[in-house]
């Protein structure tokens, strides 16, 4: 959301590279990656080492930082790699293998994903590769190669294409004589894990996190010294706790060798009988957001009761960051307000709730940066949230992060919050149009990640200049089409019909571009719920529950009269 009239934000969409050259030329041959190898014979050994990347990146060199270890998806072990190309970077990841001269060698690995290559350099004889244009699920490469009189080493590698998607390899082999390291010794008792991080408590339970170990197939997890549960993942919720009371807790990593030391002990706090707030005034089946400005840009200023009844979310914009990364605050900007007063506001926030309305407290805007990327910030997040809901009234938060989101911590903070504020928490989020095009990407990984806490997303269909639609289509901002092309993405993509919403400007003026009539808006609703007022895009079936609308913001709409309210507001009452 934008302080300031008239700034536009508008992206310019990459394009898909063209694959031709020696690519193109390869493909005929390359792209035969079964059957190209005999049987090995008995005495053959795999001489790749860490071939499973069960101990991370040992042995192995990925170009500009490109690769990691992952726990996830794995073809065998609890490892595979990962590696993601960027820009002239293509991803490669190789190790030096011992070999002996005059001798054949299969060579061979598991990938998934984008674009994979696999291949041979330095045999002194025909260095050869393969690759796959990409799969969903594991696919072998294999292919073999001769060294030289005088080879005794190679190098073996992989590597993805530039501008494609991540590609994932597990279990390389390099199957052949013994060139001087033979089979790779059994697994050593794992690392102690680092990272353990308390999430969500209730009465009678806490939440925990830790960074995956290398080697690792297993966690113990202890409490006060005594094992409490298992897992097979990197978090785990101890239960049958007492309420309001600390505990310490540590975890170990353990595989076929052993058990690892414990990890350093942390301390959690069970939450308190009937703390919490009260569930808030219950979002409608069909409602409008609205956001309302803490500082004055040139749109009316207001008081919180000058908000029309139309709008059932207030969004209070913006919560500021603190120096705490992952904190907030918020400062009432009574100057810019014409002196609103601190005890006004607060007074407000009841009278709205009073009316059945839910006020929220939004973070980030164009200029908000406040960062949640690792445990000490999420956790940050959720108690600074949770205070000022304590504090004020706030009936929940609105996620408006406009210069970047981690999905895995924003989720992590959420739940937290969450499991301080019950059941009745309002989550929104209002991202970009690009934020929304596919579920890969940080903020829809976010909305589905909190899908059974998560209220709406509203996403901005403005400042963004034409985008794809579910259709594959490209439509232009300032259309029925645009609005509704692109919500069908959200609404095929995982999230409840109820979860989304169509954010808008309420007048020319409260965006840089993509400003549509109410009436616009309306037919996009209808469309969307009832199949009727469509353009050129009509989707496969409709969507009765679509949750509603939201605008930037009541300030504008106030200064054009309340047209975008006045209009839509009585529509989203009177849709399915």
């Amino acid at each position: 959301m934008e302080r300031s009239p008239g700034r536009s934000r508008r992206r310019r969409r990459r394009s898909r590279p063209v694959l031709g050259g020696a690519l193109a030329v390869a493909t005929a041959a390359a792209l035969t990656v079964t059957g190209l190898v005999g049987t090995a014979q008995a005495a053959d050994v795999n001489n790749a080492k860490n071939a499973g990347f069960e101990s991370g990146l040992a042995n192995w060199t990925c170009s500009g930082g490109s690769g990691a270890a992952v726990s996830s998806p794995v073809r065998s072990g609890t490892s595979a790699l990962k590696a993601t190309p960027a820009g002239q970077d293509n991803a490669k990841c190789s190790q030096s293998v011992k070999v002996k001269p005059n001798s054949t060698y299969a060579l061979s690995s598991w990938v998934q994903g984008g674009y994979a290559y696999l291949g041979v350099s330095g045999t002194g004889t025909t260095d050869v590769s393969t690759w796959t244009p990409g799969s969903s699920s594991w696919t072998r490469l294999s292919t073999s190669f001769t060294t030289g009189a005088n080879t005794t080493s190679v190098t073996v590698y992989t590597h993805g294409w530039y501008g494609q998607a991540a590609y994932f390899a597990d279990d390389v082999e390099v199957t052949g004589p013994d060139g001087g390291g033979g089979e790779e010794p059994g697994p050593v008792i794992p690392a102690a894990p680092a990272g353990l991080t308390a999430g969500a408590t209730t009465t009678s339970s806490v939440a925990l996190s830790w960074n995956a170990v290398s080697g690792a197939t297993g966690y113990k997890v202890y409490r006060n010294g005594v094992q409490a549960t298992t897992s097979t993942g990197t978090s785990a919720t101890v239960a049958g706790l007492a309420a309001d009371t600390a505990y310490q807790f540590s975890v170990s990593a353990t595989n076929a060798a052993g058990e690892s030391v414990k990890s350093a002990a942390i301390s959690a706090r069970t939450a308190k009988e009937g703390t919490g707030p009260g569930p808030g005034p219950a979002v409608p089946k069909h409602a409008v957001t609205g956001y309302w400005q803490n500082f004055n840009n040139g749109a009316a200023v207001q008081r919180l009761t000058d908000v029309p009844a139309d709008y059932d979310i207030i969004a209070v914009s913006f919560a500021d960051a603190t120096p705490t990364q992952g904190q907030v605050t918020f400062n009432l900007d009574t100057a810019g307000l014409n002196g609103y007063t601190d005890t006004q506001f607060r007074a407000d926030i009841k009278t709205k709730q009073a009316q059945g309305k839910n006020v929220i407290i939004s973070i980030g805007g164009e200029l908000g940066t406040v960062r949640v990327d690792n445990d000490a910030s999420a956790t940050a997040f959720a108690d600074s949230v949770y205070a000022l809901m304590q504090d004020y009234g706030f009936n929940g938060v609105d996620i408006d992060l406009e210069n970047g989101l981690n999905a895995t911590y924003m989720t992590k903070a959420l739940r937290q919050l969450s499991a301080k504020a019950g059941s009745g928490l309002v989550i929104t989020m209002a991202p970009q149009t690009i934020d929304m095009q596919s579920t890969s990407g940080e903020y829809f990984k976010t909305a589905l990640n909190i899908k059974d806490i998560l209220t709406v997303v509203n996403m901005q269909y403005y400042n963004s200049g034409s985008m794809l639609g579910c259709d594959g289509k490209v439509y232009s901002q300032g259309s029925v089409d645009f609005l509704t092309a692109l919500a069908c993405i959200q609404l095929e993509g995982g999230l409840a019909p109820s979860q989304v919403g169509i954010g808008v400007p309420a007048s020319t003026r409260g965006a840089g571009s993509g400003y549509v009539s109410p009436s616009t808006v309306n037919a996009a609703l209808d469309c969307l719920t009832k199949g009727t007022n469509c353009g050129s895009f009509k989707p496969s079936k409709t969507y009765p529950s679509l949750r509603g609308a939201m605008t930037w913001s009541t300030n504008w709409d106030a200064t054009a009269g309340f047209a975008w309210s006045k209009a839509v507001g009585p529509h989203v009452r009177s849709l399915p």
